[in-house]
């Protein structure tokens, strides 16, 4: 990144550019990018290419006001942090879905970073509802947090009676690395698994290609576009159902009837502007080897 894209993704967050790469500078750009650039997979269904590049990123999340997925939303967010001076690695999750299954390999993108002031944390702006400030990724207790009670906990056998494999950061011990997978929990409930070896976007490739086309992909599967409001609380609109959620836990959603209600609810709530209302593709009888 350049010093002007740095500036515009900067202004888009309404942030200043911070003096050091601390972790009170990460705790605040973490909850701007939440409360400002939504969570959303508008473009599975406007028949839109995701690329897995900077540049391609910045153009869509910086320069378009659009949000976008994990890949795109920690891709692009990955790059701030790195041209801001902060230490950044990518790393690989798999989400754990019913009956506490775990998703396709690069299920996930999540980033591992470091601080000049000391520690690891983990920041993840591509969760949909998750944790509002980035998490101590060697911390192994309780960790509050205004999204809930979070965990990072050493990750047990996978389906296969499998463990983690040792990461290059070495052993867990007095030095708080990690040694193999980590689950992260939220409510004692496990959300995804987190390898510990070092990731580039170009990995992700398949995973964002399997989630924009499969219709095995809860992303294939509906409309979202979600973000944190300056509240605690959270807004989204699910296709035409559109939810506000008070920090409180209380509740209000109503349908929107006309495609002027949809279209001004992405615009005036979500800073999206559209010129139609996008639906669900129907991958059901899509042939996707041709």
């Amino acid at each position: 990144m350049n010093s002007a894209q740095i500036d515009a993704y900067l202004r888009r967050l309404g942030a200043a550019r911070p003096a050091r790469p601390t972790a009170e500078a990460l705790r605040e750009l973490h909850l701007l990018h939440l409360r400002t650039i939504p969570f959303e997979n508008l473009s599975i269904h406007l028949g839109e290419e995701i690329v897995l590049e900077e540049k391609r990123l910045l153009d869509k999340v910086v320069g378009a006001g659009r949000g976008g997925f994990c890949y795109e939303l920690n891709g692009a967010f990955a790059a701030l942090l790195t041209a801001l001076g902060f230490g950044v690695t990518p790393l690989a999750g798999r989400v754990y879905g019913d009956e506490g299954r775990l998703g396709i390999p690069y299920d996930h993108l999540a980033l591992l970073v470091r601080t000049v002031d000391g520690g690891e944390w983990l920041a993840d702006v591509g969760f949909g509802a998750h944790s509002h400030f980035p998490l101590a990724f060697a911390e192994r207790g309780d960790q509050p947090d205004p999204g809930g009670t979070f965990r990072v906990t050493a990750a047990g056998p996978d389906a296969a009676g499998v463990r983690g494999a040792a990461g290059a950061r070495g052993g867990e011990g007095g030095d708080g690395t990690v040694a193999g997978d980590v689950d992260v929990l939220r409510d004692g409930r496990p959300q995804y698994r987190l390898e510990v070896r070092p990731r580039v976007l170009g990995d992700f490739t398949a995973g964002a290609w399997w989630h924009s086309t499969s219709p095995s992909s809860h992303f294939t599967q509906s409309l979202v576009c979600s973000r944190i409001t300056e509240d605690g609380g959270r807004i989204t609109l699910s296709g035409r159902t559109f939810k506000v959620s008070a920090a409180d836990g209380s509740r209000e959603e109503r349908e929107l009837e006309r495609d002027e209600e949809v279209l001004e609810v992405y615009r005036e709530r979500f800073g999206i502007e559209l010129d139609r209302v996008p639906t669900v593709r129907n991958l059901r009888n899509t042939n996707l080897n041709g």
